[in-house]
């Protein structure tokens, strides 16, 4: 920020001082909540396992009733503290929280070297799923059914979290895809899935096979037919997840274009469940700032809601 050279030494110090006295002001409330930063032992990845964690305001380790949990994924070559010091994600839950809009929640941000994928430089998918949603459980007081959990991620994190949702619905009651990097068939060519070791093979080449056996279109089918009941007196074996994507208009990655095609393919399946919502922007964080409310109000109409699959109006654009 640019701040114009005043005349006078005493002049700089009280506007220092005014604006010290302000940025106090206005960061107060978001200190009601604590964000801690920590790393655990990760059997599957065989090294340290980093995340973030958000706490609310007045956090009770013993409280009679666990909080909902929603992890949080980063994009391509991020990490761990990306949504709190570049997503306002704790300024955004407080004050969403503040206003009644959402319940109190535990928000995990996890770190990986890939693209929350099995991919060929970690195991990153499986040290989710075997450590540390586990070690989350174990540590935190935090909801272990599926109605009090949530996935959320951007770019390559909404690739990442999408996939989890759509591999294992049992789990998760909402889902939240920002400028997700589902790209189908091929990730564009300017798009960092070409050089991320994520995917490419010991000959230093992009895994095509890879990618395709791990993008969402892979999940499909099966996701189809574990959420959708296959006799007029039959229930099916999991509740759809409810899906929250958006996307930059002005992206240069066509987020747009994948996200619409993205929506209409859920559609299919869940076609009162998915909304989009596009804004002015491209592939940046202002974008992700700006639809973070929106997805999780989203999320928060269908987490914490008991068991019974719920199929709300939900609109697209």
């Amino acid at each position: 920020m640019f701040i114009p050279k005043l005349p006078h030494f005493s002049y700089r110090f009280n506007a220092l001082v005014t604006a010290l006295i302000g940025w106090l002001t206005f960061s107060g409330h978001s200190l009601a909540s604590d964000v801690e930063h920590h790393q655990f032992f990760s059997p599957t990845l065989g090294y340290d396992y980093p995340y973030s964690v958000y706490l609310p305001e007045n956090y009770d380790a013993q409280a009679a009733d666990a909080y909902p949990v929603i992890y949080m994924l980063h994009g391509s070559f991020g990490t761990d503290r990306d949504w709190v010091s570049r997503g306002n994600l704790q300024q955004v839950a407080d004050r969403l929280i503040n206003a009644g809009h959402i319940p109190p929640a535990v928000y995990v941000m996890p770190g990986s070297r890939s693209w929350w994928v099995d991919g060929h430089n970690e195991p990153a998918r499986s040290a989710f799923f075997n450590d540390l949603m586990p070690h989350v459980e174990a540590s935190y007081h935090v909801g272990q059914e599926r109605h009090l959990r949530g996935v959320a991620g951007l770019s390559a994190g909404g690739y990442g979290a999408l996939n989890f949702a759509l591999e294992r619905p049992d789990l998760f009651a909402a889902v939240a895809a920002l400028s997700p990097a589902s790209y189908a068939p091929l990730p564009p060519s300017n798009s960092s899935a070409w050089r991320h070791p994520a995917f490419i093979n010991e000959q230093g080449q992009f895994d095509r096979e890879l990618w395709a056996s791990l993008n969402y279109t892979a999940h499909l089918e099966e996701y189809r037919f574990r959420v959708t009941p296959r006799g007029p007196d039959e229930q099916a074996d999991s509740p759809y997840v409810p899906l929250y994507i958006s996307a930059g208009r002005s992206d240069v990655f066509d987020a747009e274009f994948h996200a619409r095609l993205l929506r209409q393919t859920m559609e299919r399946i869940q076609p009162d469940a998915v909304r989009l919502d596009l804004y002015p922007g491209g592939h940046t964080w202002q974008v992700w700032r700006a639809s973070l409310p929106a997805a999780l109000n989203f999320m928060f109409q269908h987490i914490g809601h008991g068991h019974e699959q719920e199929r709300p109006e939900t609109a697209s654009n």
